[in-house]
């Protein structure tokens, strides 16, 4: 996989990320924690995309 190809993956799954944690903030039964871990993985895969690109 070319590194190009491999950062807009990452891009993909950030924004999917960034989705989930927009759904789940909104859903009145989601748990404060499962929100707190889509957010650091969100975190995690920005700061490998921030890292690749440079």
């Amino acid at each position: 996989m070319s590194l190009g190809s491999h950062l807009q993956e990452l891009k993909k799954k950030h924004a999917n990320l960034a989705e989930k944690v927009e759904q789940a903030q909104r859903s009145p039964g989601i748990n404060d924690l499962k929100v707190r871990e889509l957010k650091k993985e969100k975190l995690r895969l920005k700061e490998e995309i921030s890292r690749l690109a440079n």
